[in-house]
């Protein structure tokens, strides 16, 4: 990744400034995250921890249907993009992990997109979980999404199939593309490259762990979760499962 602010480490490949900024121009389709407004639907929920919000799309969307939302999200500079936008003020936003989340009553928690897969160690997932059960009431649920191992989606993480080029007002054209560097299942390891107008290329490095169905499933009834209901996740039928687990 590129360079930041003197003195301060970045929490993760999201934490750039550049990185940041680009991230809902670059993806501006997020439908993904109608099934997460459906499960909190579904479950009655009031209250809801966005663990991984990013830019905040999931948090304010659900805040702005009367739910009490809380975002977390360890990236300063992904959080300083949610904080800029219209309904910031209806969420609470934290700076930090889940390890920051106190004991609680949320009725829901999700992880989005690839926030499950980031965590690569058996310790870091398990204290994840451990800390997202601490925050939910008895009874609450965790909802979250992985990719299924034997698609094997990285194969399409090339620079040719994942180019991206967009005419951004003020900015002007930016390119953006990935490529895997290293795979050694369960973990891939992939770059995203962000060249700007003046050629300046920004590399942020991720690693993603693809745990296997019954895996996650035994790390949730440890966690304390129980009632693990698996579904085929309705954006991408068939390559991802989404897991609606209970707090027991």
């Amino acid at each position: 990744m590129g360079a930041t602010a003197a003195g301060r480490e970045p929490a993760n490949e999201f934490d750039h400034p550049v990185v940041a900024g680009l991230y809902d121009v670059l993806d501006p389709d997020r439908s993904d995250l109608d099934l997460y407004v459906a499960v909190a639907e579904e479950v009655g929920a009031r209250s809801v921890i966005d663990v991984g919000c990013g830019t905040g799309v999931l948090a304010i969307r659900l805040a702005e249907r009367g739910l009490a939302v809380t975002g977390v999200e360890p990236a300063g500079e992904m959080l300083a993009v949610a904080r800029s936008k219209p309904g910031v003020a209806a969420v609470r936003w934290v700076h930090g992990d889940a390890a920051v989340l106190a004991e609680g009553e949320a009725d829901l928690a999700t992880m989005t997109a690839n926030v499950a897969q980031v965590f690569t160690t058996d310790q870091g997932w398990e204290e994840t979980l451990a800390a997202v059960r601490a925050a939910l009431r008895t009874g609450g649920t965790l909802a979250f999404e992985t990719r299924v191992p034997q698609r094997r989606a990285w194969e399409s993480w090339t620079p040719e199939r994942t180019f991206v080029r967009a005419d951004i007002p003020g900015v002007g054209i930016v390119e953006e593309w990935k490529r895997v560097d290293e795979t050694a299942l369960p973990l891939v390891t992939f770059t995203s490259t962000t060249r700007l107008p003046d050629g300046t290329e920004i590399e942020a490095v991720s690693t993603l762990r693809f745990r296997e169905r019954d895996e996650i499933e035994v790390s949730l009834h440890a966690a304390g979760f129980d009632a693990v209901e698996v579904r085929d996740l309705a954006y991408a039928p068939g390559r991802g499962r989404l897991f609606v687990a209970r707090a027991a």
